[in-house]
């Protein structure tokens, strides 16, 4: 006779991914939410730049003249560690209006990674809820996995995507030129994901006048250099602290952003 102690069980009737059917949900994450000084909302901007690349990040970091009136609070990064004021190395996401008191040029500088399931959440937080810009201009990285070629750290290059109206303003005939001048298309069959992808998106369904800015390398003063040339032909106007050239804290350590392989993509 079997010992029903001693024995093998038998296989289970239920497929791993069914096993988890009785086990009780995680708790839902709280939202992500704005805080802002004593400002009138929403904001309306005629530019808003959001920064995720730690070339784009070194370089805003270095502005001469920004101010800070709000953050993006992600209820799942602990800001325990962050210092008073702001620094390149806390894990935060501040809002600056760029030496403008009416707030027409505002930056976001995204100094942490953000994951796919939150992605759009931000991006409507972002872009057309409390805040209404215009024209908005995105700054990431060419993400080695998902672009089709060979990617040399020697070099140094970016592309840009566009929404259908920001592509149309200038294609009609219309006075207005493009954001990014001189810039090629993002090559076919290459992608863009996660926050950035996210945001991108959010433009064109509001109908939004945006533009998608990916560069290589992500990190290193040649990447740093590319970007603030990139900005200056945005806004001429713009002021650098001193020490705004090559790398930084940024541009050295790459394990300050630590980019998840998040799925959502815009191609």
């Amino acid at each position: 006779m079997e010992d029903v102690l001693t024995e093998i069980p038998p296989p289970s009737r239920f497929f791993k991914e069914d096993l988890n059917n009785f086990t009780p949900p995680s708790p839902p994450l709280p939202s992500p939410f704005l805080l802002f000084s004593s400002l009138d909302k929403p904001l309306r901007s005629s530019l808003l730049i959001i920064a995720i690349s730690s070339p784009s990040l070194s370089v805003f970091h270095h502005v001469a003249t920004k101010t800070l009136i709000g953050t993006l609070i992600l209820p799942e990064i602990p800001l325990s560690g962050n210092s008073i004021e702001p620094s390149v190395r806390d894990k935060s996401c501040n809002i600056y209006a760029l030496n403008d008191v009416y707030n027409s040029v505002l930056l976001v500088s995204v100094q942490y990674s953000v994951s796919a399931e939150r992605s759009h959440a931000i991006a409507k937080l972002l872009i057309g809820e409390q805040i209404i810009p215009e024209r908005v201009l995105i700054m990431d990285s060419v993400q080695s996995r998902n672009f089709r070629g060979k990617l040399s750290p020697d070099e140094t290059f970016a592309f840009k995507l566009e929404t259908s109206s920001e592509r149309k303003e200038h294609s009609d005939g219309s006075s207005s030129s493009p954001l990014l001048k001189g810039l090629d298309y993002f090559p076919s069959g290459s992608m863009v994901d996660g926050l950035a992808a996210a945001l991108l998106s959010q433009c064109q369904m509001r109908n939004i006048k945006g533009t998608l800015c990916v560069s290589w390398p992500e990190f290193g003063g040649s990447g740093v250099s590319l970007v603030k040339s990139i900005i200056k032909e945005v806004l001429p106007s713009l002021e650098f602290s001193v020490n705004s050239d090559g790398e930084d804290e940024y541009s050295k350590l790459d394990q300050i952003k630590d980019h998840p392989f998040d799925s959502e993509l815009y191609t």
